[in-house]
């Protein structure tokens, strides 16, 4: 057993020794190199914008329920549909009545239509303008004066969460964008429109609800979808900008660097402003017909026709008819 303990080390260990030697003498020897590019300044529109996410839910949700238990008669509207106030939705019988036309259904059609008129079906109204959100009861169905039988929305809006660095950035009638996880490529614009009081504290992190208003509200919205919200802080319009890799800054100066005549690059300090994620505003120091270099490192891998493989047994440089 110990024979063949030393002999399974010795096999790892020569291993090893092969594919040392070899990782050191085939390993790729590749080189950064620098490439130079030359951009010009452009106008355009520069933005401070806050991220963060929210939901799609309906400003004023009002549930519609019985005023006595009983039995669903018919649903006059549907999901999506949108009602006028004091426009009746349902009809409904209250426990006794359902009992008495049950009776009176085995009693003739004579009958049934004689207890019909004489006690009257239960008219639920809606009591603003408003969106069906919800209606799934069924013709049939008994109820209890806690079952909401119709639910409405009087307008869907988008609710943000904010974190309290970020609170005192955002102010009434601000304008933000939308994207909803559902459709990522459309914005939305939107406003604000109620910046919360009162804090919450979501995952030990303080933070405030700010409701939305979008401008036009997508068809496709639906309350529960998931969005992205980003309060546009403080926005500039017809500026000149830079990348912001074009862009150095060395102590309290920041420059770039122009290209000369002579193909030279000339260093040239500018004021800066506004920046994003992307871009950023050169408020003095060039114009927009001046061409900005660039400097972008690739790694470049050499070709070497004498490299050899360890897999090919005579090697690259080689052909087959030296061995057989």
């Amino acid at each position: 057993m110990r024979t063949k303990f030393i002999k399974i080390i010795f096999i790892l260990f020569a291993i090893g020794i092969v594919f040392g030697v070899w990782y050191f003498k085939f390993k790729p020897s590749g080189e950064s190199m620098e490439a130079v590019r030359e951009i010009q300044p452009a106008i355009g529109t520069i933005s401070s914008v806050i991220s963060t996410t929210g939901e799609v839910l309906p400003k004023n949700r009002l549930e519609l329920k019985p005023p006595v238990p009983g039995r669903i008669e018919q649903i006059l509207v549907r999901e999506g549909q949108d009602v006028k106030k004091g426009q009746v939705v349902a009809w409904m019988s209250s426990t006794e009545r359902a009992a008495m036309l049950d009776f009176a259904a085995g009693q003739g059609e004579e009958a049934l239509k004689y207890w019909r008129d004489v006690y009257k079906a239960i008219p639920l109204t809606s009591p603003i303008d408003g969106e069906v959100i919800v209606a799934t009861m069924q013709p049939g169905q008994t109820v209890t004066v806690t079952d909401a039988v119709i639910v409405l929305s009087d307008k869907l809006i988008v609710r943000a969460q904010v974190d309290e660095t970020d609170i005192g950035k955002v102010k009434l009638n601000q304008k933000a964008i939308i994207t909803l996880d559902a459709y990522p490529d459309v914005k939305i614009n939107a406003k604000v429109e109620h910046i919360y009081y009162e804090s919450q504290t979501v995952n030990n992190v303080t933070i405030y609800q700010v409701d939305l208003t979008p401008e036009n509200v997508p068809d496709f919205f639906r309350s529960g979808m998931n969005a992205t919200v980003e309060f546009i802080a403080k926005s500039k319009d017809n500026v000149l900008l830079l990348p912001l890799e074009a862009v150095h800054k060395e102590k309290d100066e920041s420059f770039v660097y122009v290209a000369g005549n002579a193909g030279e690059r000339i260093k040239k300090i500018v004021t800066t402003g506004m920046s994003d994620d992307k871009n950023i505003e050169i408020v003095s120091g060039i114009t927009e017909n001046d061409k900005v270099t660039v400097k972008s490192r690739k790694f470049v891998i050499p070709q070497d026709s004498t490299t050899t493989s360890p897999f090919m047994p005579f090697g690259r440089g080689r052909g087959t008819g030296g061995r057989r």
